[in-house]
């Protein structure tokens, strides 16, 4: 085992939504690797965050409790945007309820995307792609990983090069909620929300942080995968002037083909996880005078 440096992974995805790990498997391997702390952050679902936490006692990772939620900014061209929710209440009722619906929309959106590569003659497993997720969640991933298994495609960028991404045959939009909204979720369950990879978004206008900000954002990712060192030289910058945490993470998916995982390849500091902290003292201490 490599001896732990304090550096944390905060964005990392396990098979409960798009990524191959388990949240066990997830944290087991942040344990070899030598990380202090990481954060299950699966696409609109929490239902790995209990495994990883017992995990963590297990293996001495500490896990953060969170989620990456789907939104949509209301411009002329709706772009896509990102929430990560940290220290989420994983055990909320009104929060799982909500998610619950978002889980739904998704198998119905699984079902269209499968509908359209079968009129394609790409005929998939649907029992074992759709019908048996279980408390999973389905995404276009999970199309792409299964047209490379069948041979459909050469690789996963292919399958959304050809077929998955906008404006492709066999792309099926998602169902979004606007960021106000999935910041407010993310608040109502306890948890201090991050806006995830702006620089791959598109988001550098300090304008729309401050916006966000207005509707309770309470930090930005400056380390992730997409950001080169001046991006995070400049989101550093960012988020001290306008009083955000500095988040960051790898946003691992797990290891695909001869590609070994990215988790902790972005090197995040251990105070990132004490600056959240606070933020989570402060936002309880609210809530608490607020009861």
């Amino acid at each position: 085992m490599f001896q732990k440096d304090f550096l944390v992974d905060l964005h990392i995805h396990t098979s409960y939504s798009d990524g191959v790990f388990t949240p066990k498997q997830a944290v087991e391997y942040a344990s070899q690797i030598g990380l202090s702390a990481i954060s299950i952050t699966d696409h609109d679902t929490v239902n790995g965050v209990e495994e990883a936490i017992e995990a963590g006692k297990q293996y001495g990772v500490e896990v953060i409790s969170g989620i990456e939620l789907s939104a949509e900014l209301d411009n002329i061209t709706r772009t896509e945007m990102h929430i990560l929710g940290y220290y989420v209440n994983h055990k909320s009722k009104s929060f799982n309820d909500s998610l619950a619906i978002f889980k739904k929309v998704r198998l119905q959106r699984a079902r269209d995307i499968y509908a359209k590569l079968k009129n394609l003659n790409i005929n998939l497993d649907s029992q074992g792609l759709i019908e048996d997720i279980g408390d999973k969640n389905i995404g276009r991933l999970h199309f792409a990983k299964a047209m490379l298994e069948k041979g459909y495609v050469s690789s996963i960028s292919d399958a959304f090069r050809l077929y998955l991404g906008p404006d492709k045959p066999a792309y099926v939009p998602k169902h979004y909620i606007e960021p106000k909204d999935a910041i407010s979720l993310i608040i109502k369950a306890g948890g201090i929300p991050v806006l995830a990879h702006p620089y791959y978004g598109h988001y550098s206008n300090k304008n729309i942080f401050k916006a966000l900000i207005n509707d309770g954002l309470m930090g930005i990712e400056a380390w992730h995968k997409s950001h080169p060192p001046h991006i995070i030289k400049k989101f550093l910058s960012i988020a001290e002037e306008l009083n955000l945490v500095a988040t960051g993470g790898s946003d691992c998916h797990g290891a695909y083909g001869n590609d070994s995982p990215l988790m902790g390849k972005i090197k995040v500091p251990y105070s990132v996880v004490e600056a959240l902290e606070e933020k989570k003292r402060q936002l309880d201490e609210k809530n608490n005078t607020l009861l």
